[in-house]
């Protein structure tokens, strides 16, 4: 049996590290937890207009979660289909760092420095929307465009990051009477749920060397930070940066609990994601806890291990004598659209063959025997 997002926001709270790097999949709760994390603060924090979106650059916790995007939405001009904007729903993060601190230049320039610098964002007089136009540098009007979903989350963490940004360089001044402003004297704690990993790798990179520098920079100060993500590129590059963060992993169970469970280990052995799925489906079958998903991390984990060998299609890696009738049972259980085929517990036919074929990969294709556990 786990525990709750809410105990876990809890003991992450009273930790005492700098930094604490969580690790896990996408749908295991990482942005409920970040959630449950804010609503530790009070409802007091709450800006009503946002939908407890985001926090009041003055209160004691600046976070990024899915739930920003929620403040950012197209009027695509479907009658004409010329003008479309980027819609800023009204609230006291985008006015405060727009209209009040002036940053929009800034935001430009972040942004364009992880997509094309010819990719430019004009903001409306209020900052209550925004359009981009592709700029070739001629004197020609090259039209309002829709940006992708990945070049729009690019904007919505620019923002984020001109903020956390300009809070972090004034914290670095010591004596808080010689702050340009009090707005950030109370801010303790910073909690990022997947940042941007839509990007290429190189801008992923980019981004993880870019927060750990922030985070470094202030390196003094009792503020604290909390980054979750799927992104085992992005977490290994921040564990490297950041000397060797408190790490976790952030586990999700059937039955709606939940664990965070310690990592010390190198974060290629830790939290590469074929070793993470790996971990997961050992820690299972010797637990004797297998549920019906873990078919589904199995045939992930076959998946990636056909990639890296080079085979042409994963079931390739499969025992011959049953790899027709294996494949279907790893196809029922991870792919079932019916809801009456779902059964919430395996039975003990199907945990066998979980057993059997993670033992079959990981003693015909070349994976290390781990010889002891990391602590």
């Amino acid at each position: 049996m786990g525990t709750t997002l809410n105990e876990i926001a809890l003991q992450l709270k009273n930790s005492d590290k700098k930094v604490q790097l969580i690790y896990a999949f996408n749908g295991s709760g990482k942005t409920q937890l970040s959630k449950k994390f804010k609503q530790l603060f009070g409802p007091q924090n709450v800006d009503s207009n946002a939908d407890e979106q985001v926090e009041q650059p003055h209160t004691k916790i600046l976070y990024y979660n899915a739930f920003t995007e929620d403040l950012f939405y197209w009027d695509n001009d479907l009658d004409k289909d010329i003008e479309p904007k980027l819609k800023i729903q009204p609230n006291r993060f985008t006015d405060w760092i727009l209209k009040d601190q002036g940053q929009d230049i800034n935001i430009i320039t972040i942004f364009q420095n992880y997509t094309n610098p010819n990719l430019t964002p004009r903001f409306n007089e209020n900052f209550s929307e925004v359009t981009f136009s592709f700029e070739s540098g001629d004197d020609e009007n090259p039209g309002n465009l829709k940006i992708s979903k990945s070049e729009e989350s690019n904007f919505i963490w620019s923002i984020f990051y001109s903020l956390l940004e300009m809070a972090i360089n004034l914290l670095k001044v010591p004596d808080p009477n010689d702050r340009e402003t009090d707005q950030f004297n109370q801010l303790e704690y910073v909690f990022i749920d997947d940042p941007v990993t839509s990007l290429d790798e190189n801008h992923l990179i980019e981004l993880a060397v870019e927060l750990a520098r922030l985070i470094k920079d202030i390196k003094d100060s009792p503020l604290k930070f909390i980054i979750t993500t799927h992104n085992s590129l992005f977490f290994n590059v921040l564990f490297n940066e950041l000397n060797k963060p408190e790490c976790y992993l952030l586990e999700r169970f059937d039955d709606g609990s939940f664990d965070l469970l310690p990592e010390k280990g190198h974060p290629n052995i830790s939290f590469s994601y074929h070793l993470y799925l790996k971990q997961i489906l050992e820690k299972a079958v010797n637990e004797d806890r297998i549920e019906k998903y873990h078919f589904t991390l199995l045939r992930n984990l076959y998946e990636k291990t056909a990639v890296f060998l080079g085979y042409p299609i994963w079931s390739d890696l499969l025992p011959d004598d049953k790899q027709v009738y294996i494949k279907r049972i790893i196809n029922f259980t991870s792919h079932s659209s019916l809801s009456y085929e779902t059964v919430p517990k395996p039975n003990p036919e199907e945990k066998r063959i979980v057993k059997f074929l993670l033992e079959h990969l990981l003693n015909n294709y070349g994976y290390r025997k781990q010889e002891e556990q990391h602590g």
